[in-house]
Parts: C-alpha cells; structure tokens; sequence
C-alpha cells in the first residue's frame, strides 16, 4: 500500500527550474536510497516531501494517520531546549499517555467507590495504549540511545553542545518516535566510524519505511531495497535492488544508451547526405522523412554525465623517511590525549585513521606536522617530505574570495605535460565561469570540499594529510577521489568515518581507542574490524575466566570447631612450583608474536597479518589465565 505519494510537483528558484511535474512514490516497509550529485535537488525533494518545502504546483498526498520524522543536514532545535526536553517530546502521544496515567493512577485513590470502576476501566484502556506507543520506561531508552551516541550530559542545554552532538541529540529524537516514515539527509556526517556501524544497525531493526540520502555506500548497500537517482534536467530514474545493484544497472544503462547514441549518430549522418543531394532528390523522397530527419537533429542526443576531473599534479619523490613518530605524548591540562605514540608513515602508505570523536585523531595529525609541539617524544620530517594538509574546518578557503580567486594563486596551471588556464581547469570541476565568480561562502559544503580538494591538489605534495574529506561529497565525486588516491605516488594519511572509502583507499588502520592508546593495525578497514573484533572476543574471555576464579573464604565456625582452611594438595604444590616458568615462556611467546608482527616485512601479507593476531590474542588470554590461576594458589598457600 502506498504511504506516501508526490504528484505533479514542480518548483523552481528564480530562473533555475528544480523539478518539473516530478512523481514520486513510497510503499509502506520501504527503504529507498537517493542519490545524485551535489546540486541536483536531494535536500530539496526531502524538505518537500517532510512538507517543510511548499512546491510552486504539484500535492503531497499522504496515508491517513501517517507519522513522518524529518532529520536534516542541520537540524533545528526549539530555543531554550534542553536534551532532557527535546527527547521527551519525540514521542508526544506516549508522553500524553503516561501523564494521563499517572493523573488518573492519583484520582483513583481518592475516589469513590461508585466511580473506581469507571475510572479503572480508563486506566486499562491509558496502559493498553503505552504499552502500544513503545512501553513505559521510555527515558530510559532516550539515556541509552544517548550513551551510546556519546552524549552524556541529559540536562545540558541544546545551545551550547557542538554541531556533532546537536546531529547526535537528534538522531535519538527521531528513533524514539519510532514514525511510519523517516526521512534522513546525510545522517552520518559528524559520526565517527563505529558510531555509524551502529547506527545501520538500529535503522535496520527500526519499523516503518525510510528515505535516506547518504553518501557512505554501506549504509545503502546494507539498508535499502531500491535507490532514486535524481538527475538535473531529467528528474527520478528508480532502479530496484541495494546500491551495488544500483551501480551494475546504471552502467548497463549507460552502455545501452551510448549505443542507441552511436546509432542515432550514424542515422542523422546518412539524412544529412541524403538532403544535401539537392532540391530535385528530395522532391522525390518523402517529406515525412525530411521532417523525422529534422526533428531528430533538433532533439537532444545522449551525453554522459561530466563528473569533476580531479588530478593531483607530479611531485619529488620521497625520501627514506616520510614521517615518524617515538614515544609522543599530549596533554591539555589534565587529560592526557597521546600517551607514547609511536607512529612509522612509510613511502606508497596509505593510512586511515579511526575513532570515537575527540579522542585525539585531528590532534595527532596537527602535532605529526608541526602545528602543535609535543609535550613527550619526538616527530622526525623526512627533508623530501612535501605536506599538503585538508583541515574538516576548511579554514584554507576564504568565505569573502571567489570561486576563481580562491582556487590558485596563478592564471596557468600545469598538470603532467597540459598547461591550461584556471578557468578551464575549474570547468573540468563542474565550477562553470558563471559559478566562478561567485564568492566561496555562497557554495555548498560538497562544492567546497571540491574545491579545497583542488587546490591542494595543485600543491605539489607527497604526502596528503586528509581530515574528513569526503564529508558532503557525493557519491560520484568519492569513486573519482578513491581512484585518483589509488594512483597517488606519495604517502596518505586519512581521517574518514566512510568505512567504504576507507575499506577501498586504506593499506593500514590507526585506531585511537581512548585514553591516549593508538594501535594499528595492517590491511583493510574490514581487516582492521575482524581484528579489533577478535582482540576484543579474547579480552572478554580472560576477564570472564578471572571473574569465574574461585575465591575461597575461610569456612564459617562450627559450634564445636575452628575454622580451617584448606591446604595445597600435592598435585597443586607441584603446580605452584612450576608455575613461574610457565608463565616467563608463555610470556616470551607473546612478546615473539609481537615482534613478528612489528616486523614490515609482514605489513603486506594481510592472510599473515590475521593468523599472527589471533594467535598474539590467544598467548594474551593464556598469560592473563595463568596470573589469575598462580594467584589462586597463592592464596591457598
């Protein structure tokens, strides 16, 4: 049954024609991605179908009784609210239920006798109808949607949490409210990685239908059962089937209309000929084909879409030493930020670096270049080493420049053996002249990044240090920044919560896991999980075994007898004797797995890699059992 249906809609802003007699349609249990690039209307269709956006024509038709929740890029917030406040309204008709309950639970026990059974027939009916909306404890379920979004404070006002934690506060909203209909717009920026990975999970089990406009290729490949394509001039193509299917149907889209373009071509080249035989030849021919030949010419052919032509101009090659750090550390006041960092960024590497948000990640990449001295250790800069730095604030772009101005600081700019002038390198862009002289605040995050992206590009560099790029990216600008970074020469470092990007780009893993540690790991993104999530099966089991040790208490007094407490028995003196150099070989085990590990010459051999961390996770377990075990004897000694 159709839950939601736009008819006819059009909408422009000034000369630029938006959407023009636009259908769109949404089933109930849907989930549909929308994709498109920057520019082509997908916030917009959003905002017009959570009715936020009046069309100029066109009607939004919606299912009787349908609940729509809609979460923006920038979400809003009433002044003075507070997370307590905001959450507690994401479900009105439960919190309505629950006072209403409450008020009549009081009026019952001052009651008459003649009204209690009335009255207890309504309080049947009010928690029939919670336990309808989603059960009582509903703040409950708000503090841990919290806590595990990584918002703390519950009284805090709105107004002085970040942009991160204002998104986070209200994703929470719009889960609690549990609607028939959410409409997410790039719900994963500001998300640090594993925050995302749980997020996919909680919209999977979510009821209701889903409209979502992501650029991390997971979530639509994981989440949706048909994407909508919205292309500039041509309005909604919708494809069936997740985003990999998606992708295969549009290139065979693609392929077929080249072709039927190919024909076409060959067809107008042969009317051509023909009318050019002169006035007598066409008299006799038919003037039905003249007109067929004529309209065809006039119509517009095949083009495939332009995508932004990204290149990254040649740079000196590295030297033996790229970047290295020993023992760093870094602290603001009290808390300490790094502890003994010690960090190797090799020729031709590529790392990504991932965790939590604030844990430290853009203050590594700042101290590792020299913008924050370190208050421990040492950072080493190869002498070939050539930086160029992407900051997530962007606060290389000034707002008050041009497009034009704000690209290069020159006219010309040469790549590989083209020179061309600026202007022409921005239209390679998709920044045609008009948009150049536009000034860089007007821009939209995605045409920012784009340009940001570009000029650094033209730096020179050997070393890319990348922090967030790809936020606000669409999806057709990420494949070109994935393949032109595939083919870079030099060393990246990359922050990125795109567990795509990083699973396609990433040749290692940094993780910043909290209170100063770092750990890497080699291989992919999902390498890195399969081995985090390994380490963390191990830990559990060795805390589980030493939490199921048994601790032995001296046995209550009898009447007639003292305590006593048990003796070693021969076997377990033997055991306690020995135990020492058991635990010195297990411990020389795991230190050999370590250093097999540390060794480069392993770094490539991802299959190697992942034996030797299950193994290094196992020779943990066993050193952390056998401490627990000689303490066990010890106490019984």
């Amino acid at each position: 049954m159709t839950l939601l249906r736009a008819a006819g809609i059009g909408l422009s802003f000034g000369s630029r024609t938006l959407f023009d007699d636009l259908t769109f349609t949404i089933e109930e249990g849907e989930r549909v991605g929308l994709v498109g690039v920057n520019g082509s209307g997908k916030s917009t269709l959003m905002k017009l179908l959570a009715g936020a956006q009046p069309p100029d024509n066109g009607e939004l038709q919606l299912q009787r009784g349908t609940r729509v929740v809609y979460l923006p890029q920038e979400p809003t917030f009433l002044e003075g609210a507070t997370v307590a406040s905001e959450l507690s309204v994401a479900r009105p008709g439960l919190r309505e239920a629950i006072e209403a309950h409450q008020e009549l639970s009081r009026r019952l026990a001052v009651a008459p006798a003649a009204e209690q059974e009335k009255l207890l027939a309504r309080l049947a009916e009010l928690a029939d109808r919670v336990d309808r909306l989603g059960g009582w404890d509903s703040e409950h379920e708000a503090r841990t949607l919290l806590d595990r979004l990584g918002v703390k404070d519950w009284e805090r006002p709105i107004s002085e949490l970040s942009g991160g934690l204002r998104k986070r506060v209200a994703i929470a909203r719009a889960l609690l409210a549990r609607p028939d209909l959410l409409l997410l717009d790039e719900p994963t920026n500001h998300l640090d990685a594993d925050t995302v990975d749980w997020l996919e999970d909680a919209l999977d089990q979510l009821p209701g239908s889903l409209l979502l406009v992501t650029h991390d290729r997971y979530f639509l490949d994981d989440l949706v059962d048909r994407i909508v394509e919205i292309e500039p001039g041509k309005g909604l193509t919708s494809y069936p089937g997740n985003y990999q299917a998606y992708v295969e149907q549009k290139m065979v889209a693609l392929e077929q209309a080249e072709l039927a373009q190919h024909k076409r071509e060959r067809w107008i080249a042969q009317e051509v000929a023909w009318l050019r035989q002169g006035v007598e030849a066409r008299r006799t021919k038919s003037k039905s084909r003249i007109d067929r030949a004529q309209k065809l010419m006039a119509e517009k052919g095949f083009v495939r879409p332009k995508v932004a032509d990204l290149q990254i101009l040649s740079a000196p090659r590295l030297g033996g030493v790229v970047i290295e750090a020993e023992h760093v550390g870094k602290r603001f006041g009290d808390r300490s930020v790094l502890k003994d960092v010690n960090f190797i960024l090799q020729r031709g590497e590529r790392v990504g670096i991932v965790g939590p948000n604030g844990v430290g990640k853009t203050t590594f990449l700042r101290t590792v270049l020299g913008e924050l001295e370190p208050d421990e250790g040492t950072v080493i800069v190869g002498k070939n080493t050539r930086v160029a730095y992407y900051d997530q604030q962007r606060a290389r772009l000034d707002p008050e420049l041009t497009v034009y101005e704000a690209a290069w600081d020159e006219e010309w700019v040469t790549i590989g053996d083209r020179r061309q002038h600026l202007r022409e390198y921005l239209e390679d862009l998709l920044f045609p002249v008009p948009m150049q002289r536009m000034q860089v605040k007007a821009l939209s995050g995605g045409e920012r990044n784009r340009l940001l992206l570009a000029r650094l590009f033209l730096e020179g560099a050997n070393v890319l240090v990348l922090d967030e790029p790809t936020n606000d990216l669409d999806i057709v600008t990420l494949n070109v920044l994935e393949r032109l970074l595939l083919g870079f020469g030099g060393s990246v470092l990359l922050v990125t919560h795109d567990r795509y990007f990083l699973d396609k780009v990433a040749t290692s893993i940094l993780s910043f896991e909290g209170d100063g540690k770092v750990v890497r790991y080699e291989g992919s993104y999902e390498t890195y999980r399969s081995l985090k999530a390994q380490s963390e099966a191990a830990r559990a089991k060795a805390e589980k075994v030493s939490a199921a040790a048994p601790v032995k208490e001296a046995p209550k007094p009898e009447a007639a007898k003292p305590a006593q407490k048990r003796k070693l028995g021969y076997k377990e003196q033997r055991e306690l004797e020995g135990m020492e150099a058991t635990i010195e070989a297990a411990e020389e085990r795991k230190a050999g797995l370590e250093a097999q590990l540390a060794d480069p010459a392993v770094f490539s051999q991802a299959s190697k890699v992942a034996a030797l961390q299950a193994e290094l996770d196992a020779a943990s377990s066993e050193v952390e059992r056998l401490y627990a075990r000689w303490q066990e004897l010890q106490e019984l000694a």
